[in-house]
């Protein structure tokens, strides 16, 4: 599936409403414009891929998953202390390693000349009928062990937090390209009406990378994620003033899209078009953003899987956020159930911080406890109401924690680990994802993968294929290049696959 930039924009008012394509809400307007007698009501329902781009588009063979909840962990959670027990490194703690090893790499902070193996204080046990380990700091995943993949030998290309966020969404780490949301909204629309396509929902600090973690690129505005909160106005901006009616805003609306239209005509600017439908999305969300949002027809049993209304601990971690994290983290858990029952095709839950530097044994058990008990719950929720089959939910970062422990400054105290690109550890459950089993494995250090590695792009080449989309033919043709998500690599591991 490839698009390529059209050299001449339409010429009549016809051709206008019919090439509408980069637009936010062509739904609504499509909606609209039926309702006015403009469009047909099958083009209202967004039959027509030729009126509304954000129309459910036919994938390249048979999906498994028709959404995806990306849990993106910002900062690098500790592998060693969570995912990947190593016996071996805590009996080495405190040794350094061979020269041979640290002499070409790159630390972040970390002073090699100095540095020491540093094991971990946490204990692993198995879980499940697969015998996964886990550590003792995430028992609820631990009761959904039977439904993850849990891959251990993940690695990437960057050891810096915004070039790792930017390879990990957008497949290489540069600014300007489009992320995994865009990409599949891109390439197969989205099933709700009401809501965007590409929804994300923050929560702590706020992460380096910020929105360029959500962008749309070079593709057009319409696939870019929407930036949604968990309390009060969901999006800020959305309502209109106290005192303003409905049907006011309606023919201001009205007059604006003249204006813009007549714009259009003139500089053929495709953006105008993207403008235009985003107003009209905007008021119809006026209605169904507010809804999504409102708990109060959850029942108290569901609210308590999520551990909505949990107590959190007196220990406050303020790289995850301060106080009010364990609510909001749960809260945007439940909200990406409620919004893949909207038929939104991509949520991105993205939480700061988890750049444990020091202060590891303090702050890794109060995010950790945070995270746990939400997303087990989400897997759970999904599973009980028959959507996790088709949702895919994945839990990841930029990268992973040295062994070593860090000594930034030359520091005799040893709290923390460094960033750590050459092994990682990450998760998925459903969506065509088969669960209960671990997939490759690192040294017994923890340094590098010794067995089947996977790249970030072969990450998204799968990804992509559990969406029923092959990542060589996803291309958009930008400045006389075809780019796609995977850029020049990326291979589909189908151990995966169930």
């Amino acid at each position: 599936m490839s698009a390529h930039v059209h050299e001449a924009g339409p010429r009549n008012r016809r051709e206008f409403l019919t090439s509408a394509a980069s637009g936010l809400g062509l739904a609504a307007l499509a909606s609209t414009l039926a309702e006015n007698g403009v469009l047909a009501p099958a083009a209202a329902r967004g039959e027509s891929a030729d009126i509304n781009p954000l129309a459910p588009k036919p994938p390249h063979f048979a999906p498994r998953a028709k959404s995806c909840i990306f849990i993106f962990m910002e900062g690098a959670p500790s592998q060693a202390d969570l995912f990947d027990p190593k016996p071996k490194l805590n009996e080495l703690h405190g040794q350094k390693l061979p020269e041979s090893m640290t002499k070409n790499v790159r630390f972040a902070f970390l002073k090699k000349d100095t540095a020491t193996l540093m094991g971990t204080k946490r204990k692993f046990q198995k879980h499940g009928q697969c015998g996964m380990e886990l550590s003792e700091l995430i028992p609820h995943l631990g009761s959904v062990a039977d439904d993850l993949l849990l891959v251990r030998s993940m690695h990437t290309d960057q050891f810096n937090h915004h070039p790792g966020q930017l390879m990990m969404q957008c497949g290489r780490a540069s600014f300007g390209l489009p992320t995994m949301g865009s990409w599949i909204t891109y390439g197969l629309g989205s099933e709700s009406r009401n809501l965007p396509g590409y929804v994300v929902l923050t929560a702590g600090r706020g992460s380096s990378g910020g929105a360029s973690l959500w962008q749309s690129g070079f593709l057009p505005s319409v696939h870019a994620g929407v930036l949604f909160r968990n309390q009060g106005e969901p999006v800020l901006n959305l309502q209109m003033p106290p005192g303003v009616p409905s049907a006011l805003q309606r023919k201001g609306l009205d007059v604006l899209g003249r204006v813009n239209q007549s714009h259009f005509e003139q500089v053929r600017d495709p953006e105008i078009a993207s403008r235009i439908a985003s107003y009209e999305l905007a008021f119809r969300m006026q209605s169904s953003a507010p809804d999504l949002i409102d708990l109060r027809g959850e029942t108290q049993q569901t609210l308590d899987l999520y551990g909505v209304d949990r107590k959190e601990p007196d220990v406050t971690a303020h790289r995850g956020g301060g106080p009010g994290q364990f609510r909001s983290f749960a809260t945007n858990c439940l909200l990406a159930r409620r919004m893949v029952e909207r038929g939104v095709r991509f949520v991105n839950i993205i939480h700061a911080s988890w750049d444990h530097h020091s202060n590891l044994d303090q702050e890794l058990p109060f995010n950790s406890e945070m995270a746990d008990q939400p997303i087990a719950g989400l897997i759970k929720d999904l599973k009980q109401r028959g959507l996790l089959d088709e949702t895919l939910v994945v839990w990841g970062s930029e990268f992973g924690r040295t062994p070593l422990g860090e000594n930034r400054g030359g520091s005799e105290s040893v709290t923390g680990r460094d960033h750590h690109p050459f092994a990682f550890s990450l998760f998925m459950a459903g969506g065509g994802i088969k669960g209960g089993q671990v997939y490759g494995e690192t040294d017994e250090i923890g340094w590098s993968p010794v067995k089947d590695p996977v790249h970030v792009n072969d990450l998204q080449a799968t990804l992509l294929r559990l969406f029923g989309l092959d990542h060589l033919r996803l291309t958009h043709r930008f400045q006389g290049r075809d780019f796609r998500l995977t850029d020049v690599g990326g291979k589909v591991i189908t151990p995966w696959l169930a």
